[in-house]
């Protein structure tokens, strides 16, 4: 009996990260999409000598970037770029290498 409720308890864990996940996949499929419209609507209604590459272009691309990857930071954890055991993949990595090196000449 303990065990089902243990096993429950695993799966609405499973439950909410996955329903997180897809939470922040939709919220940076919107942030592509809205942001490719409007710059791309700043860019049809361009008075003639105006400048494409200004502030008002990209600020809402920026902010809304920022609150992006802080939704990102909350979903993945800080170790959403380079992962929890990178340090040790790399080590690894760099241990087998020098080890192929040695036997390639030997």
């Amino acid at each position: 009996m303990e065990n089902s409720f243990e096993d429950e308890r695993r799966i609405e864990k499973a439950r909410k990260k996955i329903q997180a996940i897809k939470g922040f996949y939709k919220h940076f499929a919107a942030y592509v999409i809205v942001n490719i419209v409007l710059i791309v609507m700043h860019w049809v209604d361009m008075e003639p000598g105006e400048h494409f590459l200004e502030w008002n272009t990209f600020s809402t691309a920026f902010f809304w970037g920022i609150g992006l990857l802080l939704h990102a930071f909350g979903v993945f954890g800080t170790d959403v770029f380079l992962g929890a055991d990178w340090e040790e993949r790399k080590i690894r990595e760099y241990m087998d290498k020098d080890t192929g090196k040695k036997n390639k000449w030997e």
